[in-house]
């Protein structure tokens, strides 16, 4: 390849071999020894031709329908919380955590699937399906005449919510410009409003429309709310399905389309994108050919892209994590705080409501209206928690450390004080202080695991913190068959969990706030 590092005093817009990585990422460091320097020649050239467009009329939109993609993440979790205790109690289940059990497996198995999928066959197929299948099964969910039939569906649902965020975060990236990256982070607001949404829709149709906790017998006619709160969860998703797919026409990424060999189509969509965006970018098909190696192929057809997803599995990447005691420390204990918030999170999350009715009944007041108004309130705190959490982040002596662990501890010091409630409101209080704190938790979370990865190898390291988050999330719901739901165990073991975790991060070697990243 042509040397990066020197300038040749080419004219704006102009993609030559000396200015296009210098100008595409100027805080990036620069990187030798790929397998593949012809496609990483030619992505540079695509980034600076997205930041000569600039942010306009296209990337606006899909930061839109992209959001649609961050709440189903977080909604269809929460549905599944929601419908956990009118399902327990209509079809009484021998082990009713296997519902929450299903959900984590089809997410684990949507991730994997679109996650690796969406580089075989596109970024815009899998943009439009996954919401569409969640809508699908979601909506046929409502007619379940079983606890085998619901826990089926919910695996089914599932696998659509679980390729959202590799995905939809994907496709933004590779249209977004460098200088407005950030808007990545700003996205986790649809994330915490899914909650609001759905605890809101709750609220009326399973607080008014299913048995009560104290009822010995809860048959079908009397306990219809769940099912009419899937059919409006589904009915969401549809809209938001369709409105991707008839009001908003999405490209195909041109990195995908560069990787596959298909430097014209490629191209064509930039100059699409700037003419969406009232703008013309100077990008033309030599520009990337130019980097073709001479008398041979260009070396980005199927077979190279192949290559690259299979050096995405070798281990050489993964060593890269371990390559100093620094890195090994920095990334095993990164790996840890995500399980152990993989496995706390949705141990208690998943099973909120039903700690609410019962703990209510036993405070006296277990309403399922009281029960789901409550869940309300709970989501609504979040979302400043979100706003908070990225301005925590950038305090002097505190940064991404101090806000991480000092959230991840308070999560579940504030989990152990709900057991020591003595009325209904007192609960609410506790678990309203947990909502708020675990959002500013998650908030920074997701901003510092990518921020501390070596640049060449935090796919690799993205990829084995979100794999050992699924994975003990799928032992959540596991664990929790073997305590009793009906005393505090879940809640005691979810805020150890917690409180572990926020210890751990005081042990990360890095600190990223003020500096760019490796």
């Amino acid at each position: 390849m042509a040397d990066l590092k020197n300038d040749d005093g080419a004219k704006p817009g102009e993609y030559t071999h000396s200015n296009v990585e210098l100008e595409a990422a100027p805080t990036a460091v620069l990187e030798e020894g790929s397998l593949d320097p012809v496609y990483e020649a030619k992505a540079r050239v695509l980034n600076k031709a997205i930041q000569d467009i600039g942010m306009g009329r296209y990337q606006w939109q899909l930061f839109i329908v992209i959001g649609f993609g961050w709440a189903q993440d977080n909604l269809w979790p929460i549905v599944t919380s929601l419908i956990f205790t009118p399902v327990k109690n209509e079809f009484h289940p021998t082990r009713a955590p296997f519902l929450t059990l299903s959900q984590n497996i089809g997410l684990l198995v949507g991730a994997v699937f679109w996650g690796f999928g969406c580089d075989i066959f596109g970024r815009r197929w899998a943009f439009n399906l996954t919401i569409g299948i969640t809508a699908v099964f979601g909506m046929i969910a409502a007619g379940s005449p079983n606890f085998a039939a619901i826990g089926v569906f919910a695996a089914l649902w599932s696998v659509g919510v679980g390729g959202n965020l590799p995905v939809d975060s994907a496709i933004f990236l590779e249209f977004l410009p460098g200088s407005h990256q950030f808007l990545l982070t700003i996205l986790s607001i649809d994330w915490a409003f899914a909650q609001v949404v759905a605890t809101l829709i709750a609220w009326p149709l399973l607080g008014n429309l299913t048995c009560q906790e104290t009822q010995t017998t809860c048959t079908k006619s009397e306990n219809m709310g769940w099912r009419y709160f899937m059919i409006c969860m589904g009915g969401i998703a549809l809209i938001m399905f369709l409105v991707r797919f008839v009001a908003f026409t999405v490209f195909e990424s041109p990195k995908f389309l560069m990787g596959k060999g298909k430097d014209a189509e490629a191209v064509r969509v930039v100059h699409e994108v700037a003419r969406r965006n009232g703008k013309t970018s100077s990008l033309t098909l030599e520009d990337l050919e130019v980097f073709n190696p001479e008398g041979g192929p260009q070396g980005t057809e199927a077979a190279a892209a192949i290559k690259r997803n299979l050096e995405k599995l070798n281990f050489t990447h993964v060593k890269a994590l371990f390559a100093t005691k620094k890195l090994a420390v920095s990334t095993s204990l990164i790996t840890t705080v995500w399980a152990f918030i993989g496995l706390g999170f949705p141990l208690y999350n998943a099973f909120l409501p039903y700690i609410q009715a019962t703990r209510g009944a036993e405070l006296g007041d277990g309403s399922t209206y009281i029960t789901y108004r409550n869940s309300l309130i709970i989501a609504v705190l979040g979302v400043p928690g979100c706003i908070l959490g990225g301005w925590l982040v950038e305090l002097p002596n505190f940064g991404r450390k101090g806000a991480l662990s000092l959230s991840t501890v308070l999560t579940g010091v504030f989990l152990f004080a709900s057991t020591t409630a003595l009325s209904s409101n007192a609960l609410l209080g506790w678990n309203c202080a947990y909502s708020f704190v675990s959002n500013i938790m998650y908030a920074v979370l997701y901003a510092y695991t990518p921020e501390i990865f070596p640049t060449k190898d935090r796919g690799t390291g993205n990829a084995i913190t979100a794999s050992a988050n699924r994975i003990f999330g799928i032992m959540a719901p596991i664990i929790a068959m073997f305590a009793n739901l009906e005393t505090s165990a879940p809640v005691y073991v979810s805020g150890a969990l917690f409180i572990a975790a926020g210890l751990l991060v005081l042990a990360m070697p890095f600190e990223s706030r003020g500096k760019a990243s490796l």
